[in-house]
């Protein structure tokens, strides 16, 4: 069966948008950007889009907002391979370049069984928002958390850890430091 993985980037205090998500079109709150700085300007830390992470990927699950604030991510679709987008909205399925988004309205555990035999027995990611990965944890579904912590304290946003109902117990196994962020990797304790 395919591991789950959750992938997220977060501030020290725990939050994966800064503050005012709504005024911002991309969907990152105001100050949001420098969670995924890391992605962006660091050529020696991990790479969202390398080898080692999605040459073993075979789906993708995020929400419904992440989604329409990344405008599907735009013509190519970014991730090519099928993302599994929960949501409350039903909505035809959206096919860019390599990328065909599938929209799912029956809850988490939907989500994650149609990303699983869609998978192919490559991981299935759970890359945002903060809803579809509590949902996953509380469920008991995801297998390992990566958290990559931006060097910030945002005071204000979208928290990650909200509305979960007890106790995850993790297993760290891997800590990789760089410039823009500190790369967490935690095996689920089920």
């Amino acid at each position: 069966m395919a591991a789950v993985e959750v992938e997220i980037s977060m501030s020290v205090d725990g939050f994966i948008t800064g503050p005012d998500i709504d005024q911002d079109p991309a969907g990152l709150g105001r100050g949001g950007e420098i969670l995924h700085a890391w992605f962006r300007q660091d050529p020696d830390g991990p790479r969202l889009l390398d080898d080692a992470l999605f040459a073993t990927s075979g789906a993708v699950i995020t929400s419904r907002k992440v989604y329409d604030g990344m405008a599907g991510w735009g013509e190519d679709g970014f991730y090519r391979m099928p993302v599994f987008v929960l949501t409350h909205r039903p909505h035809d399925v959206v096919v860019r370049g390599e990328t065909t988004f599938t929209f799912i309205t029956e809850g988490i555990e939907a989500a994650i069984a149609q990303a699983r035999a869609a998978a192919g027995g490559k991981k299935v990611h759970i890359m945002g928002g903060a809803s579809v990965i509590q949902q996953a944890l509380r469920a008991g579904l995801a297998d390992s958390l990566h958290l990559h912590v931006a060097p910030v304290v945002l005071g204000a946003g979208t928290r990650l850890f909200d509305n979960l109902t007890g106790p995850i117990e993790l297993e760290r196994t891997e800590v990789v430091e760089s410039q823009f962020a500190t790369h967490l990797r935690y095996r689920v304790v089920k």
